[in-house]
């Protein structure tokens, strides 16, 4: 619980509102942070929690007629300089370190001590060792940042914001390119720094990590505040309601029937590996219409195996029959050729191109299709068929022409599927689907998931959540070391629950 009993708050953001040209990003917004709590906010990509977070500390202006108090005293802040100086500091999920310089040197990095005339590293040194003790942190001052971790980068980033006695601290998306481990030592430090008083705003998707911190939780909804829940309070169903404004019973509503095609073998892999090295012979087949889940502890070959079907990576042995007929794949253009499409997990590093426009992401796999004579691009069929794919997964953008990269991460996973869905798929493999999306974004994705499989598409979902795995899939092979382990919701199998999953892929299956 908050260890601040002064009923005046540390922070509070009264009548906040932001416009842009067309747009009303924030309307009447309120938030409330104490000190000695961790503050959960919460809402879909585009609610406006990033827009509220860049008014508070400094890089946008509200509206007229918003109040911003820091202990109960109004305050303006017109830049991040000024943002500082009121104590808050915002460490984002992209972080802005100086990698070739040092931790002391990145700490200090615009307030460095002088002695005469020079600057006093020693003193840098001294005082980055300070705080360093105070976080534990494993590194010295000495350390060259861009050779650290980015859990140690992270750690960077919050001691430079206690070097300067923040005392409100948002954390955003702290544990996106974190592993569990680094996430519990994390999860340690956010502890330790509310039992020192200050005030923490975590902004997290992950709602097993704000039941595990959060002491309330605040939650935005188109540019609105729709609510706060205290600890008691909260719950699953109460933060989706809140979040999307419906219930969580509709969420992984499956309209299409997931055993009316089972006869019909719409894609057969027969013994594919890599020679042993991440994948060990697999073989597996997928039903018209069917969503079939590939689960697995991280690091056990499910990507690896989806690669090898794709032809993104060397096979050395097995076959893949499409639709009754056996198939050479040896590159993703062959896949594509035949009606197999793979969404990686990694989007922005390997599926999109984030400086172009979205309209331009979404027609890249057909862009030969519409080329007139002489190679000129028809460009009313490519807007048409950014504009149809914008409406059809309900992407919430401006317009086509808008870079893709200044999308939320929901909207750049809708882009990047519509472009896979414009190839007219027979399979399409999603590999972790939803990763670092919103709820709401996770519901329309699912939503298309099962609009696929009503078409007889069939889709095979990789995914770490095993809720998602359960909720999406009809049926699942489970991953252990490079090969399938088993297999949980087939004719006579094992019923599809987190418990014989897990089985499977700890090998602890009977």
């Amino acid at each position: 619980m908050p260890v601040d009993s002064d009923p005046v708050p540390r922070l509070e953001m009264r009548g906040i509102s932001k416009t842009f040209p067309g747009v009303k990003a924030l309307n009447d917004v309120r938030l409330t942070a104490r000190g000695g709590e961790v503050l959960a906010l919460m809402g879909e990509n585009g609610a406006g929690k990033s827009t509220l977070m860049k008014i508070l500390s400094g890089a946008y202006q509200a509206d007229a007629g918003g109040t911003l108090l820091i202990d109960g005293k109004p305050v303006t802040i017109t830049d991040p300089i000024a943002a500082k100086r009121h104590g808050i500091s915002i460490i984002y999920q992209e972080l802005a370190l100086a990698p070739n310089l040092t931790v002391a040197e990145n700490i200090y990095l615009g307030i460095e001590p002088s002695r005469h005339g020079q600057v006093d590293r020693p003193a840098m040194r001294t005082g980055c060792q300070a705080v360093l003790n105070r976080l534990g942190a494993p590194f010295t001052p000495d350390t060259v940042v861009g050779g650290m971790s980015i859990a140690e980068q992270q750690l960077v980033e919050i001691a430079r914001a206690l070097h300067v006695n923040s005392k409100i601290l948002v954390l955003d998306e702290p544990t996106t390119a974190l592993s569990s481990r680094e996430t519990d030592r994390l999860f340690a430090l956010v502890r330790q720094l509310r039992g020192e008083g200050i005030a923490l705003i975590y902004i997290s998707h992950r709602m097993a990590e704000v039941y595990e911190l959060a002491d309330r939780v605040s939650v935005l909804r188109d540019g609105s505040y729709v609510g706060t829940l205290t600890r008691e309070e909260l719950s699953a169903e109460a933060l989706v309601k809140m979040m999307v404004g419906r219930d969580l019973s509709s969420f992984y509503t499956k309209t299409h029937d997931p055993h009316g095609s089972r006869g019909s073998v719409l894609l057969e892999v027969r013994g594919i590996t890599d020679g042993g090295r991440r994948v060990r012979p697999c073989s597996l087949s997928l039903h018209r219409g069917e969503v079939l889940g590939i689960a697995g502890l991280v690091g056990s070959g499910r990507t690896e195996l989806a690669r090898l079907i794709y032809g993104a990576d060397p096979k050395t042995a097995g076959d893949i029959v499409l639709d009754g007929q056996s198939v050479v794949i040896e590159a993703p253009e062959d896949a594509l050729a035949v009606g197999l499409a793979y969404l990686t997990e990694d989007r922005k590093g390997l599926g999109l191109f984030l400086d172009l426009s979205c309209g331009t992401n979404i027609n890249l796999g057909v862009i030969g299709r519409d080329a007139r004579t002489g190679g000129i691009l028809n460009r009313t069929a490519w807007r048409r068929r950014a504009d149809q794919a914008f409406e059809t997964l309900r992407v919430r953008a401006p317009s086509p022409q808008v870079t893709v990269g200044s999308l939320s991460g929901g909207n750049q996973q809708k882009v990047l599927l519509s472009r896979w869905l414009e190839i007219g798929p027979k399979v399409l493999i999603l590999d972790e689907p939803t990763r670092g999306v919103d709820i709401g974004a996770k519901s329309e994705i699912y939503r298309i998931i099962d609009e696929l499989a009503k078409r007889d598409i069939g889709v095979i979902v990789i995914s770490s959540e095993l809720p998602e795995i359960i909720g999406v899939c009809d049926r699942v092979l489970v991953m252990r070391e490079g090969q399938i382990a088993g297999e949980v919701g087939g004719a006579g199998g094992a019923p599809v629950t987190q418990e014989n999953i897990m089985a499977f892929g700890a090998g602890i299956a009977a």
